[in-house]
Order: C-alpha cells, then sequence, then structure tokens
C-alpha cells in the first residue's frame, strides 16, 4: 500500500512539475517573443504624439506666393485623466457649448478599436484663434486636455481656385488604401494642383513618444527620444502660372460662362487657366463654416466647382479649319495656292450651308481671313474621298491618325484631375449611326468646319495654337515647373518633345492666314498695336442656346511667346467676345499694361459685360 501511494505520489510531482514548466515557457514567450503582448503593454505605458508637418506652399512662376499654411487647433481629450471635480461649466462656456453636447463629445463606444480611454483623442475639432487664445490660459484647470496644432491651407488672394484646388479630410475608403500614410482627421488634396501634386506635398509625419505613469499622466520622452522622428515638409511648388495674368483673365472672366487657356508654346507651360464662373479659394478654408458654403456652391446651377477649361467638351467649329488645310496639304490632295468658288454657300445633296459674303478665296491664307464654309468642306471632301467615293473608311481613318498626332481624341495628359478627352468621328460612330455602310463624306461634311461629332476641350484648343505657332510640335501642357531649392525635375512626359507629322512648309500659309484673320477679317476686334497677333474665330452652333463664341491665336507671329483659347458659352459670334477678350490676355502679358485709348475702352467693355442672363 505505501509502494502504491508513493508511486502516486511521485505522479502528481511530475504533473506539478510539467505544470510549472509549462507556465513558466508561456510567461517567457509572452515576455520575450509575443510581440502582440509588448505592444498592448508599451501602449498603456507609452503615448504617441503624431508630429504634422508642414504642407508644400505653391508659388506662381515669378515667386509670388499662391498658398500658404496657416495653423488650427484641435482640442483634445484623454478619459482617464479628467478630473471629476473639474469646472466643466467654464470650458463650456469658453467653447461655446452646452452641457448636452459635452458629455456626447466625451463619451465614446470605448469597445470600438477607434478609441481608447488611456490614448488622446479629438473632442473638439478647428477651434478658432480666439477660442485657443482663452484655452491656453485656462488650460491647467482642465486636467486630460490639451491642444494639437495642425496645418491648413490659406490663400493670400481671390483668384486661380479651379487650378489651385482644395484639401479636405480623408474618408475610410482612402485611408485603407494608403495603409500608414493617412489616419482619421488628416487632411488630402481633392482637386487641382493639391490633388494632382498630394504626393509631394503632404510631407512625412513625424512621431514623439511619451512615457505616462500608471495615471496616464506624461513623465517625459521614452527611452530619451531616441525612437522620436521629424516632421518633414512637403515639397514647395514653383508653378508655370503667372499670377499677375490670372488675375487680369478672371476679370475679363466674371459674370461669364467659359473657360480661358494661355501657354507658352515653347514649352508647353500654363500662363493662365480661368473657368468662369469661378469662386474665392478663400471660403472653402477649412473652418465651421466651410460645409454651409460647400452645399450651397454645390446647388449653384452656374456650376463654380466644374473646370470648363478641361472638363467641358466643345464642338471647334471654325478653330478646325486650320487643322483640315494641314492634313489636306500633307495628303497632297491640295495645296495653298487652289481656290474654290464660293456663292455665298454649299450645297450638300439637299442640305445648303450658309457662308460669309466675301472675296474670292483664292488660295487658304484668304479662306481663312474670311472663314470660307464652301472652300473647306470642299477640302475635306477630298481628304475623304482620297480613295475613291465609295470608300470613307480609309480617308476618315487616315484623318483621324493626324488628329491624335494634334493630341485630340484623348487626354492631353495635363497635370490636372479629371481632364476629359474630346471625341472624334470614328468609323465605328458612323457604322452603327449608318448600319450597312450608308455613309459617305457628304454625310458627314460638318466635320470639315468643326461641327458634327467632333468635339474638343479649351486646353486642346490652346495646344493646336501652339503646335501651328512652333510649326509642328508641342509639348504636354502642364501646371508645374519644378520645386523650391529642390533638384527633383517634372515628369519626363512633360519635357519631351511632340511631333505632328506634317511638314513644317506647309504651316507658314496657314500662319500668313491666321494674320489676314486679325488685320483683314473675322477678328479684327483682335488686333492690337505693335504686336502681330495670328489667329483664328469660331462661332459654335449650340442646339440649346445661344451659340458659343470662340477664338484661338498665338502671338507674336515671328517669335511666339503666348498661345492662347477664349471659348464663351452662349455669347454668339467669335469676334464679338472670345477675340478681343484674348487680344487683352495677349497684350497684357506681353507688355505687361493696357494702353489708353481704344484699347483702354475695350477693356472696360469685356469686364464690364455680363453674359450669363445669355440662356
Amino acid at each position: 500500500m505505501s509502494e502504491l501511494y508513493k508511486e502516486r505520489q511521485y505522479i502528481i510531482r511530475i504533473v506539478f512539475a510539467l505544470a510549472a514548466i509549462v507556465l513558466i515557457g508561456k510567461a517567457l514567450h509572452l515576455q520575450l517573443f509575443d510581440q502582440s503582448i509588448q505592444s498592448r503593454a508599451q501602449t498603456s505605458a507609452v503615448q504617441k504624439k503624431i508630429l504634422y508637418p508642414s504642407r508644400g506652399l505653391i508659388y506662381d512662376r515669378n515667386g509670388e506666393l499662391m498658398i500658404f499654411n496657416d495653423p488650427i487647433y484641435d482640442l483634445m481629450v484623454t478619459y482617464k485623466q479628467l478630473d471629476p471635480k473639474m469646472d466643466t461649466a467654464f470650458l463650456c462656456e469658453i467653447l461655446e457649448i452646452d452641457k448636452a453636447t459635452f458629455n456626447k463629445q466625451i463619451e465614446k463606444n470605448w469597445k470600438s478599436h477607434l478609441y481608447s480611454k488611456s490614448v488622446p483623442f479629438i473632442f473638439q475639432k478647428k477651434i478658432s484663434n480666439e477660442t485657443y487664445a482663452r484655452l491656453q490660459e485656462s488650460l491647467y484647470e482642465f486636467p486630460g486636455f490639451s491642444i494639437q496644432n495642425r496645418i491648413i491651407r490659406g490663400y493670400p488672394d481671390t483668384v486661380g481656385a479651379h487650378l489651385l484646388g482644395y484639401i479636405s479630410e480623408v474618408n475610410q475608403k482612402q485611408i485603407d488604401q494608403n495603409k500608414g500614410v493617412y489616419s482619421l482627421g488628416d487632411y488630402i488634396g481633392r482637386t487641382g494642383l493639391e490633388g494632382t501634386y498630394e504626393d509631394y506635398l503632404r510631407g512625412r509625419k513625424g512621431m514623439k513618444y511619451l512615457l505616462k505613469d500608471n495615471l496616464g499622466r506624461v513623465v517625459g520622452p521614452y527611452q530619451d527620444g531616441t525612437l522620436d522622428s521629424a516632421a518633414i515638409s512637403g515639397k514647395n511648388l514653383i508653378t508655370s502660372i503667372d499670377l499677375e495674368l490670372q488675375r487680369y483673365a478672371e476679370s475679363l472672366m466674371q459674370n461669364k460662362r467659359g473657360s480661358v487657356v494661355a501657354l507658352e508654346p515653347n514649352t508647353g507651360e500654363i500662363l493662365t487657366l480661368v473657368s468662369a464662373p469661378t469662386y474665392d479659394p478663400n471660403l472653402l478654408v477649412v473652418n465651421n463654416k466651410r460645409g454651409k458654403i460647400f452645399q450651397d456652391m454645390m446647388k449653384d446651377t452656374l456650376k463654380p466647382f466644374f473646370n470648363r477649361a478641361v472638363g467641358a467638351k466643345y464642338p471647334p467649329g471654325s478653330l478646325f479649319k486650320p487643322v483640315v488645310a494641314l492634313i489636306g496639304m500633307q495628303e497632297g490632295v491640295w495645296y495653298s495656292t487652289k481656290g474654290v468658288s464660293c456663292p455665298g454657300y454649299y450645297t450638300n445633296v439637299n442640305h445648303t450651308m450658309g457662308c460669309h459674303a466675301h472675296q474670292y478665296p483664292s488660295n487658304v491664307s484668304i479662306a481663312l481671313q474670311h472663314s470660307c464654309n464652301s472652300y473647306f468642306l470642299t477640302l475635306f471632301r477630298e481628304i475623304i474621298d482620297k480613295d475613291g467615293y465609295h470608300s470613307p473608311e480609309k480617308g476618315l481613318d487616315r484623318f483621324n491618325a493626324y488628329l491624335d498626332a494634334f493630341g485630340l481624341g484623348k487626354p492631353l495628359g495635363v497635370d490636372y484631375l479629371g481632364e476629359k478627352k474630346g471625341s472624334l468621328p470614328t468609323t465605328n460612330l458612323y457604322n452603327r449611326m449608318y448600319p450597312n455602310g450608308r455613309w459617305r463624306s457628304p454625310t458627314i461634311i460638318s466635320v470639315g468646319i468643326g461641327q458634327g461629332e467632333i468635339e474638343m476641350t479649351n486646353i486642346q484648343m490652346a495646344n493646336l495654337a501652339a503646335i501651328i505657332a512652333n510649326k509642328g510640335f508641342y509639348y504636354r501642357p502642364h501646371l508645374v515647373k519644378g520645386y523650391e531649392n529642390d533638384t527633383t525635375q517634372i515628369d519626363l512626359k512633360y519635357r519631351t518633345t511632340n511631333t505632328v507629322p506634317i511638314d513644317p512648309v506647309h504651316y507658314q500659309p496657314i500662319i500668313n492666314g491666321l494674320e489676314r484673320v486679325v488685320t483683314m477679317g473675322t477678328a479684327r476686334s483682335a488686333y492690337t498695336p505693335g504686336i502681330k497677333v495670328c489667329g483664328k474665330t469660331g462661332t459654335a452652333e449650340n442646339p440649346h442656346g445661344a451659340d458659343h463664341s470662340i477664338f484661338y491665336g498665338f502671338a507674336p507671329k515671328d517669335d511666339p511667346q503666348i498661345a492662347i483659347a477664349v471659348y464663351l458659352e452662349n455669347s454668339g459670334f467669335g469676334g464679338s467676345f472670345a477675340a478681343p477678350i484674348a487680344s487683352l490676355i495677349i497684350e497684357k502679358y506681353i507688355k505687361k499694361e493696357i494702353p489708353e485709348g481704344f484699347r483702354k475702352d475695350l477693356e472696360v467693355r469685356m469686364v464690364n459685360t455680363n453674359l450669363l442672363s445669355v440662356p
């Protein structure tokens, strides 16, 4: 019996020893190897304080500031550090809230992973400077509360809203897509340059680790600050925009619908980009009034957020005629000295298209001068029918290959979010529109004068003017020249030449014609003393209301410094408003001022003209 007892005692001792070994092993594993346990222990002992970087500033091409940083203050609270005896009524008075709001903002779903009683969370966002000043004096009276400084955007001027864009708080989807980059309450560039160059502007957060005692009070830096990291500011952008010219162009476009795009032809740098109606970017600074203002603007029927310069698709009208002429001459179906009889109209089967009363267009330059529809409709048919009247598909496909080289029918790749591509009159489109191939050159003839199934954005039209000015090449239009005190180069695609496969010799008669348009043709309202302006007016038919007024051009003729396109919705003939506005912007850029006399009178008239009431 005693032997049996001893044997059982021995077994029990072994079991206890094994259990002790298991427990010791588990404790060693938890203490030395299980990182999750270490992390949880550290969380209760160490507070991570995010250091927010300064967002990159944005300058114009001349170093004038367009966007700066403004500090905002969030009131933070750590639940475990709250003192029940604290004078909450006084705090509510400072914050201008009632006790019910106070309780609502203090109590959180503690079971949620979003909040912890020992980790600071936002009690009130974006407190005013006045509130911040009052809190600074009395913050010691409110244990558990602290102030976190963050940076938002400010604008020294009232222009450039569309091109600059705005920032807004990140949503959960953006947080998930950019793991570790953003957290709740962070801001992200939403539109314009703020959105396109977000990765460069936002900078990188820093982190400060603070040691806390068992009551959650900060007692000093963790590990003497060896784990801390400094915030790295975002890069400062140097844009291609001429801010003075931007102000001027926006003043001319007030109370109008449309857009202006001006480029430097030999670089593709955008000098001004205006969409009208616009808005003051200061309206969307981050504050407590922003939400209502944003909603009101979203409901505005004039669509102030819509960037018509890159997002609206329009028929180019007669601005398309120089392109048709260049393609015809390159294809060998036309020559620059060819004339076409024009009785004042062009008859197409049973349909007649009108034309202006003008002299005989004995060559392409004179045809452009008077914008002769008969001339360019005839030319267009020659291109489409090169392989025969019954093979329009081949001619149209070749025609569209040239349009693709001109940067049409696709986004140009501007460094701006939301650029549209326009549309081209393809064979696939017409085969769907006219089953069994029942279409020929007369069916699609309106394309030859920029109507029908062709659409462009205004930035594409400005780029066409730059191509003609350069006699056959362009750089992709872009808004950023580089980065301040930084060797980082802009994207290679903005430094690469794009060549149109048309012999440069064909451009000179086109350029001569565009000069005649301004000096003695349809754009005499764009004539500018002392500057040789070359340009083309257009009047695009609008089935929904008054026609659109269009102009594109460049200057000076022999040394182009600026290419421009102006598109005014519902404002009639191209020479009425688009051409004079373009000429004033050209003169302002080249001469820096508008002289007294008839040019100053024209400026006053353009500024004061209100076209918003036109249907």
